[in-house]
């Protein structure tokens, strides 16, 4: 079935939406979506194996799947980035990057002058009650994202995009926003935990937690560990609902959605019991009309493809 789709595919010649692609130590995973207006669509979402010092082994995979008819992303790691909230500044749009590259300069462990700047608005509506208008700013090592351009060039992939998991993040719980309220979503991975905040399809706040899903799974045999864990888990939660409600007076959040991760039903539970909004599994299917084989997945498998899917969901005027 999967590869008489392809051939459907590369008989129609360019491909619509995009094809977020992430490499991992041995395994390229790809998801093909398209936003069609609708519900969006996951074309297939496949992975493969490589080896990262054999470049013609991507190469192979970018041959099977016809990749140069589509539009490439991928989002970086976790430890190749940091995304920081900074007051924006009081200049025109062509000076903006240089004035936020000045005003991080402090903030990160290497010299401003090695890093690929990009700037996220965190708009504030006409006549709101706010002391001060916010951005993020996300700064890479110009190395890494380098890097990871040639990667990609070199296997026959080449990149339109490179994102972040928080905008990914973004993208998927946006789809999820209803009565004009705002979503607060919490995920884990193999990288750690994630909270975002987004509101009118805009992302109003981003935070990692140092909580991997394997730890939260791994804590279900530990009972002691296990609440210590849920308990870091709400007051991170709560601050974060807390800030957003301090910094951003107008908008209300609607609820509170939590991504799969192994032994959910009981940090929900928690949360739920401890929250003043409700506390809703983070369903896939309800966001996205996914492929036959995605059906299986585990949670730590919707895990691992949560952030990709997100990434192809872009939408040029929000993504960085």
């Amino acid at each position: 079935m999967m590869r008489g789709m392809l051939e459907r595919l590369l008989r129609r010649g360019a491909a619509p939406g995009w094809l977020a692609v992430e490499l991992d130590a041995s395994r390229v995973s790809l998801a093909h979506v398209v936003a069609n207006g609708g519900q969006p669509v996951v074309e297939f979402a496949e992975e493969r194996e490589w080896d990262p010092a054999e470049p013609k082994s991507l190469e192979r995979v970018a041959r099977e799947f016809g990749v140069k008819r589509f539009r490439c992303t991928t989002i970086l790691k976790p430890q190749e980035y940091h995304i920081l909230l900074v007051e924006a500044p009081a200049v025109k749009p062509e000076e903006l990057k240089a004035a936020v590259r000045w005003r991080i300069k402090d903030m990160l462990d290497y010299h401003v002058d090695d890093a690929t700047i990009d700037v996220l608005d965190v708009p504030v509506p006409a006549g709101a009650a706010q002391r001060a208008h916010y951005m993020y700013t996300v700064a890479a090592r110009n190395e890494a994202v380098r890097a990871t351009v040639d990667r990609f060039t070199a296997g026959g992939m080449p990149l339109a995009v490179i994102d972040i998991p928080d905008t990914a993040q973004r993208n998927v719980a946006a789809r999820l926003e209803n009565d004009q309220r705002g979503v607060l979503a919490l995920t884990f991975d193999a990288h750690g935990g994630l909270i975002t905040v987004n509101h009118a399809g805009e992302l109003y706040l981003s935070r990692r937690l140092d909580i991997t899903a394997e730890q939260l799974a791994d804590a279900d045999a530990d009972s002691d560990t296990r609440a210590r864990l849920l308990d870091r888990v709400l007051v991170e939660t709560q601050r974060s609902l807390d800030h957003c409600e301090r910094t951003y007076p107008f908008f209300t959040l609607g609820r509170v959605v939590l991504g799969p991760v192994a032994g959910d039903g009981l940090l929900r539970e928690h949360l739920a019991t401890n929250l003043y909004l409700p506390v809703e599994p983070l369903d896939l299917t309800r966001i996205l009309r996914l492929p036959a084989g995605a059906t299986g997945w585990t949670p730590a498998q919707q895990a691992q493809w949560l952030k990709l899917l997100g990434a192809g969901l872009r939408v040029e005027k929000r993504a960085l």
